[in-house]
């Protein structure tokens, strides 16, 4: 039952597992991006900030040159101005994240604004419109894409600026390339960094070259963000102080120059890990960044793969565990087993590697906790097994032999040798008897004789420890020694005697049958070895030797001698009974056989008092 089970689980954890790897791999979203956005900030505020490369500057349309401007946007005869200002400073490439979609009022300051872009290798944004469709390939798809207008436009490279946010609103890709009606449009991004590199992108199954640097995609060719910290932690110069020439225009030469809108009316900004407002240009600039110095996150094809792999492990790991080891250590290593592979995910991320969290657990939560639901219904249906079991096998035990075994299971592993009493006790022409009232009657008789010997032996502190037709073996003191067994033996053969016989007399059966129906019993005292005797799969627990043999034989004394009880001086004298001839009838020295010395016996007719 137990290996069925835990192939059941194994399989149902695989399959569960194997599926969201599936989707996993195949970038398909799912409930479980939620749990891994929250995730990915949590570990990426325990990696902390990074210092961002010195290559890359922003220049900020903020909040003063607004002020200034008298409202956003400003305008594009500042806009030229500002570009002029920053092409003396020979910079290595220029973006500006401004989106020029209208002719202005100002015919001559479109001129001079595209006389200003053709005088440095410059990019300039555009924009698509996507309603959520993807193809296959990951790629996104745009319904329409709104470029610079054409008199600005002309002098200079156009990329898209769009960003891909996860289910939770916060960025975490920038895609390089979308589909259009016109083909393959490329992101600013990657327009940027070719053309600061000088180089022309070339894209291919996960990972896009630029020169000589190779950076590894995920999936649909989206760069994966990991953002260097709160806003301004890219280095960031004010464009009013550019063009008041508070801040040298030197700080820009040969560096990769972005601009953009940080201001507060600007609304281009974003919820991120580090910073609620995040500006937009400090997104693309990051992109620009990774793509220059391949400081950025790695999750590519590879990476999921892993991701699969361990959610598997994990998965079937975990359901083993538990449908195998004990409750508690079993959660405790599930436990283990999610914490180190979270710690794993936390410093592989704080090197730049992406390993998902939510997948692993998500793979393992579901399995484990039907398996501990199963496991939990099978230990407790286990359990009433057990106990009917152990119901059954004490019915095959006198019940204090029971108890001892249940927390003494090697009790007389190994033999052992002690003095105790020994009773045997039998009922005189109960076989006649049988005859006469038939198997189904004398099973029913049996049984209540037994019922009165084992409650009557065992109220003296003595132990059935055989059955034998319609008679018993009984020992005291078998189970731990006991000073006063002897004396209990003693006062056990008067009772057993006294209710066996009130017990025929009530019985209309067997009150019939007089003196042909009566109640034997011999005892001895001396040294008997108590052992198990059986194979190893089946024992019973007895006691051989001597004495056995004496206390059997001085039940056929008994018979012979018409008593109903023959106990040895031996039992007598070990009970501190010095004057047995006050209870007892008489005294005889009986021979028995296979002893070469006599034994002096006792013997009772009637039941001696207590």
């Amino acid at each position: 039952m137990t290996q069925r089970f835990t192939l059941l689980v194994l399989a149902a954890a695989l399959g569960w597992s194997g599926w969201l790897a599936h989707l996993h791999i195949a970038g398909r979203a799912t409930p479980l991006d939620h749990l891994e956005a929250a995730m990915t900030d949590l570990r990426m505020r325990l990696a902390g900030p990074r210092t961002p490369p010195g290559a890359i500057v922003i220049v900020a349309i903020d909040d003063e040159i607004v002020r200034r401007e008298g409202g956003f946007p400003i305008s594009r005869a500042t806009m030229a101005r500002l570009i002029e200002t920053i092409t003396t400073a020979r910079p290595r490439a220029l973006a500006v994240d401004v989106l020029f979609l209208e002719d202005g009022r100002q015919p001559e300051a479109d001129r001079a604004l595209s006389s200003a872009l053709a005088k440095v290798p410059a990019v300039l944004a555009a924009a698509a419109v996507f309603d959520d469709v993807m193809n296959e390939d990951g790629i996104p798809v745009a319904t329409a894409v709104h470029q610079p207008i054409s008199g600005i436009g002309a002098t200079a490279l156009t990329g898209l600026v769009n960003v891909s946010e996860d289910a939770a609103g916060v960025p975490r890709h920038l895609p390089l390339v979308t589909r259009t009606d016109k083909g393959m449009a490329t992101a600013f991004v990657l327009r940027t960094a070719a053309l600061a590199a000088r180089s022309d992108p070339v894209l291919s199954e996960g990972q896009v070259r630029i020169g000589s640097a190779v950076i590894p995609l995920d999936l649909g060719y989206h760069l994966p963000l990991r953002l260097y910290g709160p806003r301004r932690t890219i280095q960031t110069l004010s464009a009013a102080a550019i063009l008041d020439g508070t801040t040298p225009v030197a700080a820009l030469t040969d560096r990769i120059v972005l601009i953009g809108a940080t201001a507060l009316a600007g609304s281009d900004t974003f919820a991120t890990t580090f910073d609620p407002v995040m500006p937009g240009v400090e997104l693309l600039a990051t992109g620009v960044a990774h793509l220059t110095t391949g400081d950025g996150l790695v999750r590519d094809t590879r990476v999921r793969r892993l991701d699969a792999l361990a959610a598997m492990v994990l998965a079937g790991a975990a359901v083993l565990l538990i449908a195998l080891a004990p409750p508690v250590p079993a959660t405790i290593l599930v436990m283990l087993l999610l914490g180190s592979w979270f710690a794993v995910g936390t410093v592989a991320f704080s090197r730049g590697i992406w390993l998902s969290a939510a997948l692993p657990l998500a793979a393992v939560g579901l399995p484990a906790l039907l398996c501990a639901v199963g496991r939990q219904t099978l230990d407790r249906h286990r359990g009433v097994r057990l106990a009917q079991s152990e119901q059954a096998l004490r019915q095959l035990q006198p019940a204090a032999l029971a108890d001892r075994l249940t927390w003494d299971p090697t009790y007389l592993a190994e033999p052992l040798a002690r003095a105790i009493p020994v009773l045997f006790i039998d009922l005189s022409g109960f076989t006649r008897q049988s005859e006469r009232l038939g198997p189904v009657r004398t099973r029913t008789i049996l049984k209540t004789f037994h019922d009165l010997v084992d409650e009557t032996a065992s109220s003296h502190g003595g132990l059935v420890v055989n059955f034998m037709g319609d008679g018993a073996m009984v020992v005291f003191g078998a189970l731990d020694p006991d000073p006063a067994c002897a004396e209990n033996a003693v006062r056990a053969t008067s009772d057993l005697i006294r209710r066996t016989r009130d017990w025929i007399a009530r019985d209309l059966e067997l009150a019939g049958a007089g003196r042909a129906l009566d109640v034997r019993i011999g005892a001895h005292y001396g040294p008997a070895i108590l052992s198990r005797l059986g194979s190893d799969t089946n024992q019973h627990i007895t006691a051989t030797g001597d004495t056995v043999n004496v206390a059997s034989r001085l039940l056929a004394v008994a018979s012979e001698r018409a008593s109903r009880l023959a106990v040895s001086a031996d039992l007598l004298k070990a009970a501190g009974i010095d004057t047995p001839d006050e209870i007892f009838d008489e005294q005889q020295t009986a021979a028995i056989r296979g002893r070469a010395q006599p034994i002096e016996v006792w013997l009772r007719r009637d039941p001696p008092p207590l």
